[in-house]
């Protein structure tokens, strides 16, 4: 794997469910080759654990503040995580 890639977790709040944000997120991240998921959380957020090169994150966490045209970002909160949190070589939505 090579050293420049970066694992972030995000958890995305606002009007964020029901708004077409995790199918925004799958596009944004097929597009810019990034590796991991997108899930809903229970408590109405939506959270992204992301691995790509640190530049590639910086356009998604900027994709991730503007969300699709329907949603509404009320807060981001961005975490460092482990490379291996992502085992894929793909990005999927959970369901």
């Amino acid at each position: 794997m090579p050293s420049d890639l970066a694992g972030r977790r995000y958890v995305v709040r606002g009007r964020v469910q029901g708004v077409g944000f995790r199918w925004y997120v799958l596009h944004e991240a097929l597009r810019l080759g990034v590796r991991g998921w997108v899930g809903n959380r229970p408590d109405g957020a939506v959270e992204i654990i992301a691995v790509a090169p640190s530049e590639t994150l910086a356009q998604l966490e900027a994709a991730l503040r503007r969300g699709p045209p329907a949603a509404r970002v009320q807060n981001l909160d961005v975490a460092d995580v482990p490379q291996e949190a992502v085992d894929s070589k793909s990005f999927t939505v959970k369901h």
